[in-house]
């Protein structure tokens, strides 16, 4: 079988910037961006069908937490009565 030689440089290119460390730093980047932007999407759904519609405020004040945070305020979140849960939560964390 034989490839062409602009085949076989092209697909080399690829392999080697795949292999690259900024390659995968922008890779694990974005990665991370999107599990974040995931997680505070969840976050705003369970908190807007248990207290209604959030005011700017604490959107934003949510959308400022870590992937970690995100994460602990889902798992928080199941137990909260009212909104100034939220709000006790938000200010100890």
């Amino acid at each position: 079988m034989r490839f062409e030689e602009s085949l076989i440089r092209q697909l080399l290119r690829e392999e080697i910037m795949q292999e690259s460390v900024t390659y995968q730093a922008i890779i694990r980047k974005g990665r991370q961006q999107g599990k974040q932007e995931e997680a505070r999407s969840l976050v705003m759904r369970m908190l807007t069908r248990q207290f209604g519609n959030l005011d700017e405020q604490l959107q934003q004040r949510i959308g400022a937490l870590s992937v970690t945070q995100l994460e602990e305020l889902a798992l928080a979140l199941l137990d909260f009565h009212s909104a100034a849960d939220l709000i006790v939560w938000l200010d100890e964390n």
